[in-house]
């Protein structure tokens, strides 16, 4: 019995996320916030019944208790964190709230299910995360000599990187991270944030071309420490958001085949040079010939997504373990393998619609240097959920790096969390412009 209604439960939960996902769209319909409410009301009753459906099928294969005391922890949790956004932030984009939740309860349904363990220990991350992230928009709005810390921004993200490329502990061949107190920290996370501000600061200070070039060297200080660190992927990301940033800011076209190029080449030299490159390209290219070396993950991250068919196998009834490091580089593929193919779509479109609410903010926003820190943001985060996906998809080469909100994975919780703090500041900043321009003009 138990299994059939863990069966029928699978159905019931693409379609639900369906309708949370077309609301995620439907928001953009509407201008302001007031308008948008009753989209609002629907998400959340979907993101719980998601949240309650998932963690039903988990107990009734399990029969463990346990889980439901989990459970109702997380509850608590996602549903202060909606209230607490809301009463302290009256003005705050409810669409950024309810999505960041709606992927946190993805994320602790399909962790619980790979592991407990890591479940429980995410868990309490991303309650300190939540907790950090109440606070941010509160000092984006009162701290405004952010503006003017551009080189500390610098020094500050260079020297967390160099440290972490001398000290920190070598993982699958890379130094990209240290242990304190039994939690693994990843400073190039954290470092994302600040470089984004780094770059803001400079391409407000002026855009002429001595100024590109300067930010350009800054940049690629950054970028060198990553590739010696042999954090590839971290590398890639600062790379393209720097790109984006400077064509954003600039409108130079020039710069931008500029930036295609040198990326291009810097390609064609990390092939050359790193033989984990090598072996990733190798893996992507054809996973099934060389599947008992470098194209096993991907030739099992791609056996789970075509097994799970368009509403999946059902929690517990596939093998998602199966897949290395499953739970952080490929939950993505164990989510299309258990829930199914129709969910990890609406999944990614989620993400999408986060994106595109981030530079719907930026584009309105007047202050230069908040509207290229909301871009660099929101390049980091599409671009970094891009390469998880496009990776466990093998639509392009691995690359190492966490699905925001999803994966498993401390620091990238946290940052992201902050990411989403961060944009909400200055989604509140922009509300108050809207209303002295209104004002102005009666």
């Amino acid at each position: 019995m138990a299994h059939v209604i863990s069966d029928l439960s699978k159905y019931a939960i693409a379609i639900v996320m369906a309708i949370y996902t077309f609301e995620c769209f439907a928001v953009f319909r509407h201008s302001n916030e007031e308008k948008r409410s009753g989209i609002y009301t629907r998400q959340i009753i979907c993101m719980f019944l998601v949240h309650f459906m998932g963690f039903a099928a988990i107990c009734l294969e399990t029969s463990d208790v346990t889980y439901i005391i989990f459970y109702g922890f997380q509850q608590i949790t996602l549903f202060a964190t909606i209230a607490l956004f809301r009463v302290i932030y009256n003005e705050a984009n409810r669409l950024i709230i309810n999505n960041m939740c709606m992927l946190l309860a993805i994320s602790f349904v399909m962790l619980t299910r790979l592991s407990y363990e890591k479940a429980v220990k995410q868990f309490k991350i991303v309650v300190i995360s939540l907790i950090i992230g109440l606070l941010v928009p509160f000092l984006v709005k009162k701290l405004n000599f952010l503006k003017k810390l551009t080189w500390v921004y610098g020094f500050v993200g260079a020297g967390a990187l160099l440290i972490v490329m001398i000290l920190g502990a070598v993982t699958n061949g890379s130094k990209i991270s240290y242990t304190l107190l039994g939690y693994t920290f990843q400073p190039s996370e954290f470092v994302k944030i600040i470089f984004v501000f780094f770059i803001a600061g400079l391409l407000t200070a002026s855009k002429d071309f001595s100024q590109v070039i300067l930010a350009s060297g800054a940049a690629a200080i950054h970028v060198i420490i990553l590739v010696i660190s042999k954090d590839l992927g971290s590398a890639l990301i600062f790379f393209v958001v720097y790109v984006v940033m400077v064509f954003i800011a600039t409108r130079n076209y020039l710069y931008l085949l500029l930036g295609i190029v040198a990326g291009s080449g810097a390609a064609v030299i990390a092939y050359q040079l790193f033989s984990h490159v090598r072996n990733r390209v190798i893996g992507w290219q054809d996973p099934f010939n060389h599947i008992e070396t470098s194209g096993y993950q991907i030739a099992q991250s791609l056996f789970a997504i075509g097994t799970g068919g368009w509403f999946g196998m059902g929690i517990y009834q596939g093998d998602p373990t199966s897949i290395p490091y499953v739970e952080a580089d490929f939950i993505f593929s164990a989510i299309a393998e258990e829930m199914g193919v129709i969910f990890a779509l609406c999944l990614i479109l989620v993400c999408t619609s986060c994106f595109l609410m981030f530079m719907n903010i930026s584009m309105k926003i007047k202050d230069e240097f908040y509207r290229y820190i909301a871009v660099g943001l929101s390049i980091t985060y599409i671009f970094q959920v891009f390469l998880t996906i496009g990776g466990g998809t093998k639509f392009i080469p691995l690359t190492g790096v966490t699905l925001p909100l999803v994966s498993y994975g401390g620091s990238s919780v946290l940052t992201t969390i902050i990411m989403f703090s961060i944009i909400q500041g200055l989604y509140i900043i922009r509300s108050k412009e809207g209303v002295k321009d209104e004002k102005r003009e009666e």
